[in-house]
């Protein structure tokens, strides 16, 4: 099934689909550091990008980890790093990760991750 295009119409989730393409995987907690927000929120932004297929989670203990899914078709791969290399402000992208790699909670992961 392609992803939906429509969960792209809100600025925090091409962030964070930037961000996933940029890192690879991230926790709630680390999202939530970069963008400065609260967890329900990231939360809820995430719920969205999953039931619209544009990433996928995984437990590990308590917390959840997302990345893109690997069957991204093509045309969402292409989206995904217009996000990351433009279709989201240069400086947002830019704070972001400083705060999430200034982040001192960051988890260790202890299942083996895969690259999307």
């Amino acid at each position: 099934m392609a992803p939906d295009f429509n969960a792209l119409a809100d600025a925090t989730r091409r962030t964070i689909l930037a961000l996933l393409r940029l890192e690879g995987e991230l926790c709630v907690c680390e999202l939530e550091a970069a963008l400065d927000l609260i967890q329900p929120v990231v939360s809820r932004q995430l719920a969205l990008l999953r039931e619209a297929g544009w990433v996928e989670g995984r437990r590990e203990g308590r917390r959840m980890f997302y990345r893109l899914p690997a069957a991204l078709p093509a045309w969402a791969l292409l989206v995904v790093r217009g996000c990351a290399e433009g279709g989201v402000p240069a400086d947002h992208v830019v704070r972001a990760r400083a705060r999430l790699h200034r982040f001192e909670g960051r988890p260790t992961r202890t299942a083996i991750q895969v690259a999307s």
